[in-house]
């Protein structure tokens, strides 16, 4: 009776186990539903061909056109100047940068020229006598003789027989060193070429100065030019007188140029050529960096876009119906923020900002405000 009453128990467990399962399984189970991606919004623009002005970039800074290395020709001890001579002082044209001590070789030169004075005169007594016709103008240069004045010229000799005779008695060769130590004694003091500021002062008053030693740098801070790099490409088409546009690099300020001068060398490792830009105005001063747009020429049917559209170099997103369509155009100029490109028709709506991700046939949709 026992087995029975378990074999029966088993049986019915089983039985219930069946039933439960298969009606588990005519349960319908609910339906997923499907994930709705969002469909991406994007910036268009409409593009419209126009004769695009091409602008040459190019940056460096500035220095003062008119720039004079003070050295030294001579030797002897800094004795005054003008003003202080120190940097930032500014000079009028024609006034003294620096005097240095000039009295040993000014005594030379009297010397020098007492003795020329003494050959002379030691030749009328024979000039009288063998050149009646010479004896009055070398009488007359020696009346006028003056240690303290310039050296006048020797008078002209009016035959080869007075002139073979002055010769050899040196009188020539005399003169010419006297005049040689005169024209030294100018180099004793510097004179300021034109109105400007010292920028640099190697030496102070009192010290002894030597042959080739550098003095200080002077220069005129009204007028610089800009030296920048140009692309060879655009060689034939910079011409000398070209209006440039000038700004510091904060973009605070801008000044207006011209293109003073142009290398005809081109750098065979760069392949650019030298352009030398003009500028002065308010607010310039030496060494300051400056970026310069130069006009080069007009690029007809083209249009500007931001460069981070191009893709591949060659390639912008267009917007055909509601998804992307990559199209290939000819890039004809980069700038540092904007590309010039050629071979979107009239009409076309392009992306005016770049989608993340982007794809052919991707489906979007256009924003509107």
């Amino acid at each position: 009776m026992r087995k029975i009453i378990i074999s029966l128990i088993g049986i019915l467990i089983i039985a219930i186990g069946y039933f439960g399962m298969k009606k588990m399984a005519e349960t319908e189970r609910p339906e997923r539903k499907k994930e709705q991606r969002a469909i991406p919004m994007v910036f268009t623009e409409i593009v419209k061909n126009t004769s695009t002005p091409i602008t040459i970039t190019a940056s460096g800074n500035i220095v003062a056109r008119d720039r004079v290395e003070l050295y030294s020709e001579v030797q002897g001890i800094f004795e005054r100047s003008d003003k202080a001579f120190k940097p930032g002082i500014r000079y009028k044209n024609g006034s003294v940068l620096l005097q240095i001590n000039s009295d040993e070789h000014r005594a030379n030169l009297r010397a020098q020229k007492s003795s020329l004075y003494n050959q002379i005169v030691a030749l009328l007594p024979d000039l009288k006598f063998d050149y009646v016709d010479a004896f009055a103008k070398w009488k007359e240069y020696v009346d006028d003789f003056n240690v303290n004045e310039s050296l006048k010229a020797l008078p002209q000799s009016t035959s080869d027989k007075e002139k073979l005779y002055i010769a050899g008695k040196n009188i020539n060769s005399s003169w010419y060193t006297v005049k040689n130590l005169e024209e030294r004694l100018t180099k004793y003091t510097i004179y300021a070429p034109f109105d400007g500021v010292l920028t640099e002062a190697a030496v102070d008053n009192g010290v002894l100065i030597r042959p080739g030693q550098k003095l200080g740098e002077f220069i005129n801070p009204n007028i610089y030019e800009l030296e920048v790099a140009v692309s060879s490409a655009y060689a034939d088409l910079l011409k000398v007188g070209n209006s440039v546009r000038l700004q510091n690099v904060e973009k605070t300020k801008s000044w207006n140029g011209k293109v003073n001068r142009l290398n005809s060398l081109i750098d065979p490792n760069t392949q650019t050529i030298q352009a030398y830009i003009r500028v002065n105005g308010k607010g310039l001063r030496e060494g300051m960096f400056l970026e310069a747009s130069l006009d080069a020429k007009n690029e007809k049917n083209t249009y500007e876009i931001p460069r981070k559209l191009i893709i591949d170099n060659d390639k912008v997103f267009t917007l055909v119906g509601e998804s992307l369509k990559s199209q290939t155009v000819e890039t004809i100029h980069f700038t540092d923020t904007k590309a010039v490109v050629r071979g979107l028709a009239d009409g076309t709506e392009i992306l005016s900002r770049m989608l993340p991700g982007a794809y052919d046939d991707m489906q979007v949709q256009r924003y509107k405000e």
